[in-house]
């Protein structure tokens, strides 16, 4: 069974940056796609990064592209998403998602993961 644990979200003002982790067991890094999705009160969860195994390839949603850097150390099993330039609406709870499926499509439905964490919240102030 794979776990996720999130961490590292918190309180930023608007135009700061925060870095989240996500940290996985019950299997290796470097057999897992990752995802990140993000629920703002009263919304749908939504996509917003995803990557691959190895790491070559990343997907952002057009709402972060440019802002935000998905990356994954598969020696310390941690995936991580580099949030800058942050923004009122990007308030949320953040979760990771992973599965083992291959080939790595669809990385931006929430149907395809098979893991997912409890969430971190991010709050940013305007």
């Amino acid at each position: 069974q794979v776990q996720l644990v999130e961490s590292g979200g918190g309180v930023v003002q608007a135009g700061g940056s925060l870095r989240l982790s996500c940290k996985t067991s019950g299997r290796t890094l470097n057999s897992l796609n990752m995802g990140w999705f993000r629920q703002a009160p009263g919304k749908e969860r939504e996509f917003a990064a995803a990557i691959g195994r190895t790491g070559r390839n990343t997907y952002y949603a057009d709402s972060v592209k440019g802002r935000f850097t998905v990356s994954r150390d598969n020696a310390k099993n941690t995936m991580y998403l580099e949030m800058n330039t942050l923004k009122p609406e990007d308030t949320a709870d953040y979760y990771c998602a992973a599965d083992e499926k291959w080939p790595f499509t669809a990385w931006g439905s929430r149907a395809r993961y098979d893991y997912w964490g409890q969430g971190t919240q991010v709050t940013v102030s305007s």
